[in-house]
């Protein structure tokens, strides 16, 4: 039995284009198979004159009866995610109940975010799991649910109207109410074998750059790990060559044991003596520490083999793993490669911290003070509050932005500064003489 997913945020922006564009397919994400992305529908239908999703949003807002004014900063729209655990869904597919599932979806979604309010809901049938995008605009009724019932104005006290129609997303994401979606959420999902996860529990959604910064962490421990039983297999091989050798020089004394004594009973049966039977029994203590050693050699080669071939077997099981890990993560995030040169340039040179990179790879722009170090010039350049961020270029790499311009156009500026402050001239004013 599998678990539900649910995710809701809200929206950023008045218009939450990024948010439409990604949903509505205006841009093709890199995990998003573009021979499938004829499969994706929309399961609400828009009203007259509407043909998206923003203009749902704003068509909800306009004609829901709102009397006061909406500042720049309210949050006009939630979006939420509807899914399950991968296999439950595929069998979902499979068993030809998708579109039940779909219906079951969007009549939940009606019924507790009001039918009017659940303004779009597209089902994504282009990416690993299937799921829908839904489009909540928050209109609720009544009085703000942090203001005083009373207010007292002089003498006079006064209360609110109970059915005014507000804007408000936070009195839709209360604690208490967020607890009670999964609960309604997964009641109305157990009939395709899929479950609440733990109330309580401390598991997050993980983002899609955090993802790929474990996979990332991942390869690494699979490489360290290969390279580990490397090392042990040769140390067990050296082992199993010391014995071999050991082995082989107690064979060599015992051979010119026995012909020292064969040589000692040809004189003793000529002249006697009582030292042939010493070296009888001297020969006879040497086979047996030869046969004892054999022995032991035996066993601990067998043993060493048993423990080269299964350290063998770890190594091709890590090999495998990893040849599979590297594969998925071409095959799913060819991006994250193409990431890795521009990660080490602001590790090792710039000496940005794991902090700034993160928040950079998550494609969020970074202020930076301090100062920033030119490979090209050898000489720190100070910033009083740069704004960094990651661009990807029209050949698919990724380039460093310094306040709008690529880290190179950045650096030779500040290098022109520099030069103008002390009295010098520029390349830029050697560029400009004219013989």
């Amino acid at each position: 039995m599998g678990y539900i997913s649910i995710q809701i945020n809200k929206a950023k922006g008045s218009a939450d284009t990024g948010a439409s564009d990604h949903i509505e397919r205006k841009t093709i994400p890199k995990n998003a198979d573009p021979t499938r992305t004829h499969l994706n529908r929309e399961l609400v239908e828009f009203p007259d004159g509407v043909s998206d999703r923003t203009e749902a949003i704003s068509h909800r807002i306009r004609t829901a009866g709102i009397k006061r004014k909406i500042t720049p900063g309210q949050v006009r729209a939630i979006r939420i995610v509807l899914s399950g655990t991968h296999e439950d869904m595929m069998k979902i597919q499979g068993e030809g109940r998708l579109d039940e599932w779909c219906d079951d979806n969007l009549q939940w979604l009606q019924r507790t975010f009001g039918k009017e309010n659940t303004v779009s809901a597209v089902l994504h049938m282009d990416e690993h799991t299937p799921h829908i995008h839904a489009t909540i605009v928050p209109i609720v009724t009544g009085e703000r649910r942090k203001a005083k019932k009373k207010q007292t104005e002089g003498k006079r006290s006064y209360r609110k109207k109970a059915n005014t129609v507000r804007l408000c997303a936070d009195d839709v994401l209360t604690r208490e109410k967020l607890v009670a979606y999964h609960d309604s959420y997964a009641k109305v999902m157990e009939k395709y074998d899929l479950q609440r996860g733990v109330r309580g529990s401390e598991a997050r959604h993980t983002t899609t750059a955090q993802y790929y910064r474990d996979l990332v962490r991942q390869t690494s421990e699979l490489e360290a790990n290969v390279q580990q039983l490397q090392t042990e297999q040769q140390q067990a091989e050296q082992q199993l060559d010391e014995v071999r050798q050991e082995v082989k020089s107690e064979k060599l004394e015992a051979a010119k044991t026995e012909a020292k004594a064969a040589f000692v009973a040809k004189v003793g049966s000529l002249f006697g003596g009582g030292k042939l039977k010493e070296f009888e029994h001297r020969n006879e203590d040497l086979q047996k520490r030869i046969q004892e050693l054999e022995e032991e050699a035996i066993q601990r080669e067998e043993q060493h083999s048993k423990q080269i071939q299964e350290m063998k077997n770890a190594y091709e099981r890590q090999y495998r793993k990893l040849s599979e890990f590297t594969d998925f993560v071409k095959r799913y995030f060819p991006y994250v490669e193409k990431l890795m040169p521009t990660i080490k340039f602001l590790r090792d040179t710039l000496n940005f911290g794991d902090g700034l990179i993160k928040k950079l790879c998550m494609f969020k722009d970074v202020t930076i003070k301090g100062e920033l170090y030119s490979t090209e010039f050898r000489q720190h350049f100070k910033t009083d509050g740069s704004v960094c961020s990651l661009i990807e270029t029209s050949d698919g790499k990724f380039d460093l932005k310094i306040d709008g311009v690529s880290h190179v156009s950045w650096f030779r500026r500040k290098k022109d500064e520099y030069m103008e402050a002390l009295g010098l001239p520029t390349k830029k004013q050697n560029r400009d003489i004219k013989l």
